[in-house]
């Protein structure tokens, strides 16, 4: 699969059913060449306006399935 087909799925917390976003960009190992974790940008209150710059990085092992539409993980937000 392609990191452009990747971005076309939205992601979705399946702890809360929150909806996070767009996959923008992958943390890979250099070694391995293995996904380590995807990244995600926080969006802001006002579609998407205002938002502070910060990022999900979810870890690859936190998905729990791609499907054809979404990428369903499994994260517990701290906090």
């Amino acid at each position: 699969m392609r990191l452009c087909e990747l971005q076309d799925k939205e992601v979705i917390n399946a702890c809360d059913c929150k909806k996070l976003g767009y996959v923008v960009d992958l943390i890979i190992n250099e070694c391995s060449g293995c996904i380590e974790a995807i990244i995600i940008p926080k969006t802001g209150k006002f579609c998407g306006f205002f938002s502070d710059g910060s990022e999900y990085i979810i870890p690859y092992k936190c998905i729990k399935k791609i499907g054809p539409d979404i990428i369903l993980v499994e994260m517990h937000e701290e906090g």
